[in-house]
């Protein structure tokens, strides 16, 4: 298979392993995905056929989402939405200890609890509103007049996009410092795995759920 000519949002629903290598080269598979994996790689000065031999050494396992829209939709509010709720407020617990213990260490993520609550509020907005309007239309069969509310969602990932990056580039790509106490190691493996889900979640909306629909 040639994926140097698929998007990486296509790689990322016909190979769900692929997420994990292209996090780890940080290529945007969920709010990007419509870009080539060739134009990725020359964006970020990356070596492309090592990319596709990681690629390929992963084999072809079957797509990880439910087949139907009712059940695709369940699986995204169970598995991201309910998990959302319950692990933002203790990472923001987390960030504000963090904060107020080692203000005083050169290397304290000044702002991330800020951060994460923002990024959290905004979050159950949106979320909100595609379980009461978008997800019920989804299910109702209600089709192409749906072009505009999805396209509100995706600029609304497309913004999540910018904040995660934000979010990695504040804790260091989720490394604790030297000395960190077992808070702060946690609270960055915490920021690791929200960043994680928010993108499995939104490539399940953008790449897999949303094109049914337009």
């Amino acid at each position: 298979m040639a994926l140097q000519h698929l998007s990486v949002g296509e790689i990322a629903v016909i190979m769900p392993a692929a997420t994990a290598v292209f996090r780890r080269h940080k290529i945007d598979f969920c709010c990007k995905g419509d870009a080539l994996l060739a134009s990725e790689a020359e964006r970020r000065g990356l070596d492309l056929a090592a990319i596709e031999a990681e690629l390929h050494a992963l084999g072809s396992p079957g797509v990880h989402a439910p087949a139907e829209v009712p059940d695709l939709i369940a699986h995204i509010i169970e598995r991201y939405h309910k998990v959302h709720r319950l692990e933002f407020p203790a990472v923001i617990e987390m960030a504000r200890r963090v904060e107020s213990v080692h203000q005083d260490r050169a290397d304290c993520p000044r702002g991330l609890a800020e951060l994460l609550s923002n990024m959290f509020e905004d979050l159950e907005d949106h979320q909100h509103k595609e379980e009461a309007i978008l997800f019920p239309a989804m299910i109702a069969g209600m089709g192409t007049v749906l072009r505009h509310p999805i396209a509100r969602m995706m600029q609304d990932h497309e913004e999540l996009g910018e904040l995660l990056a934000f979010l990695a580039d504040l804790t260091d790509d989720f490394v604790p410092p030297d000395g960190a106490c077992s808070t702060w190691r946690a609270l960055y493996a915490g920021c690791s795995k929200l960043d994680a889900d928010l993108r499995e979640h939104v490539h399940l909306e953008n790449n897999i759920l949303f094109r049914r629909f337009v």
